[in-house]
C-alpha cells in the first residue's frame, strides 16, 4: 500500500477528531449566533487564517493561480458545500436533534459511493459497501443507546439536504487535486465560499432572522472553530484526493463515537457497552475499507510532490477540461 495512502488515512482520523470537537462548539455557538450568520463567521475566520498561511508559504514556493476550468470546479464545489451544506446543517441542527443529524450524515458514505460510481465512473467494491453499512449500523446503535427519540421533522429535511450537498461537493476534489495542492484548494474554496455566503447572511439579516449576541468568549470560540477548520480542510482535501470521495466519506461516521470517548475521558461521562459496540463497528467499517487495494489516484498521489510547485508529468498527462492541465497557469512568487 502506498505511503501516501496510509498517511491520508491517518490525516482523515485527525479530521474526524477535529469534527467531533467542532460539532460540540458549533452547537454551543448557536446560542449566540443565528445559523447562517454562524456559518458565515466561521468561514470568514477560516479564510483569514488560510490566507495568512498561504501568503506566508509564498516565500518558499510559487503561488498557484487556478485556471478557468479550476475556478469553475471550485465554484461548483463551494456551492454544494458552503452555500447548501453549511446553512442547511446549522438550520437543521436548530430544529432537529444531534441524534437525527448523526443518523442522516451516516448515510453520506453510501450516498457518496453511489454518486462516485455514477459521475466519476469508479467501480463499487463490495468491501467499501460493507464498510459503509457497518458504519451506518454503528451510528444507529450509538443513537439508539442514547435514548433519543427518532422523529421526522422540518429540521431533518434540512439535514438531508445538507448531507446531499456534502456528498456532491467532494466529487470535485479529485480532479482539482490533479493540478492544485491541498492548501491551494482549501484557500480558494474558502474564498469562494465566503463570497457565496454574503447574499445568504444578508438575506437572513433583511428577514429579521440574524442574531448576534455573543460576548468575548463566543467570538473566541468562533475564531477557534475557524482555526480548526483550517487544519481539517487541508487534511480532508488531501484525504479525498488520495483515497477517493467514497472511502473518505466513511470518516463522517466517527465524530459521534469520538464525542463519546471525549466525554468519557475528559468529562467523566459513562460510556455504555452498546455505545462502545457501535464505535467498534464504525472503526471496523473504516478498517475494512482501508484494506481495499488503492486505485490509480493513490498511486498518482504517491508520485506527486506535496508543494505548490510544478505539476509532475504523470499528473499533467491527465486531461483537464477547459484548462487542459497547468501549462496555461500563471504563478507568482511573493504576492
Amino acid at each position: 500500500m502506498p505511503t501516501s495512502y496510509r498517511s491520508a488515512f491517518a490525516g482523515l482520523f485527525v479530521v474526524a477528531f477535529i469534527w467531533g470537537i467542532s460539532f460540540v462548539i458549533s452547537a454551543y455557538l448557536l446560542q449566540a449566533f443565528s445559523p447562517v450568520l454562524l456559518s458565515f463567521l466561521r468561514l470568514l475566520f477560516t479564510f483569514g487564517f488560510l490566507l495568512l498561511l498561504y501568503l506566508g508559504s509564498s516565500g518558499r514556493r510559487a503561488m498557484q493561480r487556478p485556471t478557468r476550468a479550476e475556478w469553475l470546479l471550485l465554484l461548483y464545489s463551494s456551492i454544494f458545500f458552503t452555500l447548501i451544506q453549511q446553512p442547511a446543517y446549522f438550520i437543521g441542527l436548530e430544529y432537529s436533534t444531534a441524534a437525527n443529524a448523526s443518523l442522516i450524515y451516516a448515510a453520506a458514505p453510501l450516498t457518496t459511493l453511489l454518486l462516485e460510481a455514477i459521475f466519476l465512473k469508479t467501480r463499487i467494491r463490495g468491501l467499501k459497501l460493507l464498510g459503509a453499512a457497518l458504519g451506518f449500523a454503528g451510528v444507529l446503535i450509538i443513537v439508539q443507546s442514547s435514548n433519543h427519540a427518532w422523529r421526522i421533522g422540518t429540521g431533518d429535511l434540512y439535514l438531508l439536504l445538507a448531507m446531499l450537498g456534502l456528498s456532491v461537493s467532494v466529487l470535485f476534489t479529485p480532479k482539482l487535486a490533479r493540478t492544485l495542492s491541498p492548501l491551494t484548494i482549501t484557500t480558494y474554496s474558502s474564498f469562494v465560499g465566503t463570497l457565496l455566503m454574503v447574499p445568504a447572511v444578508g438575506g437572513e439579516w433583511l428577514l429579521g432572522g440574524s442574531v448576534m449576541q455573543g460576548g468575548v468568549l463566543m467570538w473566541l470560540l468562533t475564531a477557534i472553530a475557524g482555526l480548526m477548520n483550517v487544519a481539517a480542510g487541508i487534511w480532508w482535501v488531501r484525504g479525498v484526493a488520495v483515497v477517493g470521495p467514497g472511502t473518505a466519506s466513511l470518516f463522517h461516521n466517527l465524530p459521534p463515537f469520538i464525542a463519546i470517548i471525549f466525554g468519557f475521558l475528559v468529562l467523566g461521562e459513562q460510556a455504555g457497552a452498546s455505545q462502545l459496540a457501535g464505535g467498534a463497528l464504525i472503526l471496523l467499517g473504516v478498517f475494512i475499507t482501508g484494506r481495499v487495494r488503492p486505485d490509480a489516484a493513490a498511486l498518482i498521489a504517491e508520485a506527486a510532490p506535496q508543494d505548490e510547485q510544478a505539476v509532475p508529468a504523470l499528473v499533467a498527462a491527465i486531461p483537464v477540461e477547459a484548462g487542459e492541465g497547468s501549462e496555461n497557469r500563471s504563478s507568482t512568487a511573493g504576492h
